[in-house]
């Protein structure tokens, strides 16, 4: 079953498409190194031909057809017979040499020689032999051959090593390609394995590595990012559902407390007073579900696409100064430390609303005569902003909670407000690349920006 599945995987087709081409290659090769080295034998024995046959000719020119003749019985007699010959008179009667009569052409031509029976051998096969022929001055002709059969051989060898080296090359890319599919399909395996556990609610597993390094690493990388961020996403929904359920249950009771009480005093006008509660609870309800809107929005990365560089220090500038009347009618000040001309790539509106968020709950936290500070600095390549404050602060244990949404501590249950001011502010950090951390003034509280690298 496991062999089957192997072999239809999309792997090992690719392996066989590869093992298609190593094996046209590895034959176009031979074959390529086969059709040079016969071209350049049969070039190097073209070669020796004429120049034995200028040479005869040569001898004719200076001693006659005599001379040529004597000159192949010397060259027949010696242990070193690199050629075979053949000499006609005009009349194209046989004079001297080894070569049949069938042999006897002007020009190249290819012939198959027969060695006779030797000491009751039998005759060898018909060698091949190339010739070449050409004419003396009286008229005779002289033919010299020469043995072509290694060159046969040898393309015949080459031929046969181009076959057996595509059919091995082939062989190996199959195995090689079958054992790469098999690891790479029990790794997919694994991989899809958990992609259903976590298809079927397990959103805490995660995606094993491939172990390819490279890519597929950097791939299940992000696929494990991805995950985290979904559950991340899955959770706060389930939190955000059970904390509207939790904070929106109050009001919504006193709604309906009083509109029972109007429609219980049946004939008697609905006192002014009621009619304000009631729509200040409405009121309540609805800026609730605007902050969890605006949130969820930031949260999904809507607003990227309006980033540009912005002046982080001019923004922080006209927050300063929008919130420093106030702060005085409720017995506080607000001082500024911003550097001027630090830019930041982002969203205006939103970093002001960022602003807007921490000081508002600096002024709700905080007892009359404190101190609040906004401050914007560079270190190095960094940009910090921060917002303090001297007041009571929060307990340690309580920082990371407070970024939540609808988390109020236990003193600010009376105080206006859902507990989303934080939770949108981390949100537009988060959105702007930046940290958002809650830090002890001593006394009071901090909330840092850190942008990591210079934007803008």
């Amino acid at each position: 079953m496991q062999l089957f599945r192997t072999i239809r995987s999309g792997p090992f087709r690719l392996a066989l498409l590869f093992a298609a081409i190593f094996a046209i290659g590895s034959i176009a090769l031979v074959i390529a190194v086969e059709t040079a080295v016969a071209s350049y034998s049969q070039q190097v024995t073209s070669d020796t031909l004429t120049t034995e046959a200028g040479r005869l000719a040569i001898i004719a020119r200076r001693s006659g057809t005599r001379g040529v003749a004597i000159a192949i019985l010397d060259r027949a007699a010696s242990h070193q017979r690199a050629f075979r010959y053949l000499l006609t008179d005009k009349a194209g009667q046989h004079l001297v040499g080894d070569l049949p009569q069938s042999a006897n052409n002007i020009g190249w031509a290819t012939i198959s020689i027969a060695e006779p029976a030797t000491g009751g051998d039998p005759p060898d096969e018909p060698a091949p032999m190339k010739t070449y022929g050409m004419a003396l001055p009286d008229g005779g002709r002289v033919v010299v051959a020469s043995d072509i059969y290694e060159v046969q051989e040898l393309r015949e060898w080459l031929d046969t090593v181009a076959l057996w080296s595509g059919i091995g090359v082939t062989l190996l890319a199959l195995i090689a390609g079958y054992v790469i599919a098999a690891i790479f399909t029990r790794r997919l395996e694994r991989l899809n394995m958990s992609i259903n556990t976590i298809m079927g609610g397990r959103l805490n597993e995660r995606v094993p590595v491939i172990g390819m390094d490279g890519e597929f690493d950097r791939l299940t990388e992000n696929l494990n990012r991805m995950l985290d961020r979904i559950e991340a996403l899955m959770t706060g929904v389930r939190q955000v559902s059970t904390d509207i359920a939790h904070d929106l249950r109050t009001p919504i009771t006193r709604l309906r407390q009083h509109l029972e009480s109007a429609v219980a005093d049946q004939g008697t006008p609905v006192p002014q007073y009621v009619i304000e509660e009631a729509l200040t609870q409405i009121d309540g309800i609805m800026n609730i579900f605007t902050a969890l809107l605006r949130i969820g929005t930031i949260e999904a990365g809507a607003g990227r696409a309006r980033f540009q560089p912005v002046d982080l220090s001019e923004i922080m500038d006209r927050v300063l100064l929008a919130y420093q009347p106030v702060a005085e009618d409720g017995g506080r000040t607000i001082i500024g430390a911003i550097d001027p001309n630090i830019l930041v790539d982002g969203d205006a509106d939103l970093l002001a609303q960022l602003f807007t968020n921490l000081i508002e709950n600096a002024l709700m936290h905080t007892p009359p005569g404190t101190a609040i500070t906004l401050a914007l600095r560079r270190e190095r390549d960094d940009i910090i902003a921060e917002v303090s404050d001297n007041g009571p602060g929060i307990p340690l244990e309580e920082r990371e909670n407070v970024v939540k949404r609808f988390y109020r501590l236990d003193t600010s249950r009376n105080e206006l407000g859902a507990g989303l001011g934080l939770a949108l502010a981390a949100a537009i950090a988060d959105l702007h690349g930046a940290n958002l951390t809650l830090f002890d003034t001593r006394p009071g509280l901090g909330v840092k920006l850190y942008w990591p690298t210079v934007q803008g």
